[in-house]
């Protein structure tokens, strides 16, 4: 019997940069770029620890389509609005060269709180990521999905990598974003429970010990939202372009669908070892869609490149009907391509010049629009 698969609603969030057109250097837009959003925008736009980051979300939409025309029109309207104040927009885990001990923090009771407790861990912390959150109505379905989901989630981030650079050196990582973030507690690949109450106890203890005032402030790679009914995945760096974040996005809801699927059929996903996929997540960081990731069931290392083709074809019996074919064929031009953070080191490896690598960046970010 053909099971027909919910909705699997999508909320997407990106994260931009605002910068100095003249200098390339990130720049505070002293709140008028959100304060001018919220106008049209109400809550889809707000101001993040760093003034010189804005973050979007979408509405909750049905279908990967609905969450494209959102992202475009919100960047469409942040560009306009940056332009007004003769800033520019762009979209990448990190800035090349800006340094974090430049950039002021918002005057925000919740930041302050946050840079008060974790010190330079949290000024530092002048990263960019792109969240997804999938709907799924029933939490305890969402908790098993979650523990299974977090095999996949090195695969994601390899495509998504797009962050070489820090304070104006190349790293040697394709995503260093990750390595900033390390330094936050409550951070990196999820925790397994084996039920609901287990993980509601689990943040439960947290706040009633002070360690949070509030269960939002779990910062995992992957997470059952502790206040809406989405898993929430939290591991992708920023995008260069709308096309790369639709085609992660579809490829996230694919899999929680086809994980589904597997669960009311009474078939679920091996769970492997944390330790294991912690494994993959270096790699992926390391090297983005180059190289090899391990194969746990082969205990053996295969090409990156393979892993992800797998994966579509692991998906293939959901695509259609989610309505996501378009989007997630993206990824095979992602793969010839390169990732955000290789199309950078390019740029860079041409130039010589941090600059035109942030010129590079801020003209990705309009495409397709």
């Amino acid at each position: 019997m053909k099971t027909k698969l919910p909705t699997f609603t999508l909320g997407v969030e990106e994260e931009y940069q605002i910068i100095d057109p003249q200098t390339r250097d990130l720049r505070s837009h002293l709140s008028k770029i959100v304060d001018g959003a919220k106008i049209i925008l109400n809550e889809q736009v707000k101001a993040e620890m760093h003034q010189s980051v804005v973050e979007v979300g979408t509405n909750i939409c049905n279908n990967v389509a609905e969450a494209e025309s959102e992202i475009k029109f919100l960047r469409s309207k942040i560009v306009e609005l940056a332009d007004k104040q003769n800033l520019v927009v762009g979209g990448a885990g990190t800035h090349p060269f800006s340094r974090w001990q430049d950039q002021p923090i918002t005057d925000d009771p919740r930041y302050h709180n946050i840079v008060n407790e974790l010190q330079d861990a949290a000024r530092s912390n002048l990263i960019f990521g792109m969240h997804c959150h999938v709907g799924i109505e029933n939490r305890e379905i969402g908790m098993q999905l979650m523990n299974q989901a977090c095999y996949f989630l090195p695969h994601i981030f390899a495509l998504s990598t797009n962050s070489p650079f820090w304070e104006g050196r190349q790293t040697g990582y394709k995503s260093f974003r990750t390595k900033v973030f390390d330094k936050f507690p409550r951070t990196g690949l999820p925790e397994y429970f084996d039920s609901v109450s287990a993980y509601d106890n689990y943040l439960d203890t947290l706040v009633k010990t002070n360690c949070i005032d509030n269960p939002k402030k779990i910062w995992w790679d992957l997470r059952l939202h502790p206040f809406y009914n989405t898993i929430e995945f939290r591991i992708c760096d920023m995008s260069l372009t709308v096309d790369e974040t639709m085609c992660l996005v579809a490829i996230i809801q694919a899999i929680v669908a086809k994980l589904y699927k597997l669960t009311v059929q009474n078939t679920s996903f091996n769970i492997y070892r944390l330790a294991l996929i912690k494994e993959n997540k270096f790699r992926a960081a390391r090297y983005g869609i180059e190289n090899c990731m391990i194969d746990f069931g082969l205990k053996q290392e295969v090409e990156t490149k393979s892993l992800i083709l797998e994966l579509l074809d692991f998906v293939e019996d959901v695509v259609d009907e989610l309505g996501s074919r378009k989007q997630i064929e993206y990824v095979h031009r992602m793969m010839a391509e390169g990732t955000g953070a290789d199309k950078q080191l390019a740029v860079f490896n041409q130039t010589q010049d941090l600059t035109k690598v942030v010129d590079f960046i801020t003209a990705e970010f309009t495409k397709g629009l």
